[in-house]
């Protein structure tokens, strides 16, 4: 069960994907939590520490639906990796959008606190790719994350309502991971 700083960072996600950063304020995650007025400034005293466990929340967020989409099954092969990534971000664009939007609110607006998250993301995926034995598994990693961010980006934006299947996306990983 969540505890309050959880459910007030989750309030935080919730502002940003419908107001921006601009519209992120210690009322506006009071109003949203549905707490008094106050609650959230005793939490996190100031918009940097607001800010900081928002971003936390959208690792942990993103960490699970990975988890979600892979079971407790670790990928074995490229293919079954490429599915397990296709899925996360199909889910991260429709069902998740308002997380991704955040994500991107906070990567556009303040890069340098989303990096450290965005450095272990890639690391995690490099060591994954590293014991399947994948050539230049950094660079893959890379590969795979900017395809992920452009292509979700995109159904949110330009390619909205537009319906993008899983076989697609993943035969476009499993190139990414191949070469």
């Amino acid at each position: 069960m969540p505890d309050r700083r959880t459910d007030l960072a989750d309030a935080a996600l919730a502002v940003v994907a419908a107001k921006g950063l601009k519209g992120l304020t210690h009322r506006a995650v009071d109003a949203e939590a549905g707490v008094a007025v106050g609650t959230t400034s005793n939490y996190f005293r100031n918009r940097a520490a607001l800010v900081a466990a928002a971003v936390d929340r959208v690792e942990e967020h993103d960490s699970l639906l990975l988890q979600q989409q892979g079971g407790s099954e670790f990928p074995t092969s490229v293919a079954a990796l490429a599915e397990q990534l296709a899925g996360a971000l199909l889910r991260l664009a429709n069902n998740h959008a308002e997380l991704t939007r955040a994500r991107f609110t906070f990567a556009l607006d303040q890069p340098e606190v989303v990096a450290a998250g965005h450095q272990r993301m890639l690391s995690a995926l490099e060591q994954v790719l590293d014991s399947m034995g994948i050539p230049d598994p950094r660079a893959r990693a890379e590969a795979v994350a900017d395809y992920g961010d452009g292509l979700a980006m995109h159904l949110l934006t330009a390619r909205r309502g537009q319906a993008v299947d899983q076989p697609t996306i993943a035969a476009n990983v499993r190139r990414l991971l191949e070469g």
